[in-house]
């Protein structure tokens, strides 16, 4: 039977820059929000090795890496959760918000991987500024979530959970993101990231 919210996920052909299951989407599955992304799905190869190094818990290097690392499965079923999609300022966003739940990065680690975002990611994986904005408020809205945090959540169980069943088990409040979502979408009027955040509220 199909879910009540069916009809916000994305088209089964749409591009990885229309992708987006919003955070308003509950009854689907999380496995079924992952399968929406099939066809666009990166492969891991593909990825630079300085991002994997940053950001994959599989690349760690000791002395070099952030908390909040996350495999490439992981960091999928965050932005599904998270309610984002996949345009730069929504990485931003997802990544903060994973390395903020951690409630261990220290200013010296955000400048961090402010600078290598910046500065050593290659197109179109580097940051703007407007992307660090986002993901320093991310890294905050993260810290001050009581949601456990995400890098140490295994969610291959419960890719047949809800996508709001999830949520509520790992504290992810929606609450809390949908009134960031509403300042973002103020903050930057012409960005597709953030005008998309709420589409049930711009109807």
């Amino acid at each position: 039977m199909a879910a009540p919210d069916d009809h916000l996920l994305p088209d089964k052909d749409c591009s990885w820059k229309d992708w987006l299951v919003p955070i308003d989407c509950r009854e689907v599955t999380l496995g079924q929000a992952l399968k929406s992304a099939q066809h666009i799905a990166a492969d891991p190869r593909d990825i630079p090795m300085i991002v994997r190094l940053c950001e994959n818990p599989s690349y760690e290097i000791p002395g070099f890496g952030f908390d909040g690392a996350v495999d490439l499965h992981d960091h999928d079923c965050i932005h599904a959760l998270l309610g984002r999609g996949l345009l730069s300022l929504d990485e931003a966003f997802v990544i903060g918000f994973t390395m903020g739940s951690t409630n261990r990065v220290s200013t010296a680690q955000e400048k961090l991987y402010e600078w290598a975002s910046r500065y050593l990611y290659p197109k179109p994986y580097n940051f703007s500024k407007k992307d660090i904005h986002v993901f320093k408020d991310a890294v905050r809205l993260g810290f001050v979530s009581d949601c456990r945090p995400l890098n140490q959540v295994d969610f291959l169980p419960w890719m047949e959970c809800t996508l709001g069943e999830v949520r509520e088990q790992l504290g992810i409040e929606t609450d809390l993101l949908k009134a960031y979502y509403r300042i973002e979408a103020r903050r930057y009027p012409k960005s597709k990231a953030s005008r998309r955040l709420l589409p049930l509220e711009a109807t």
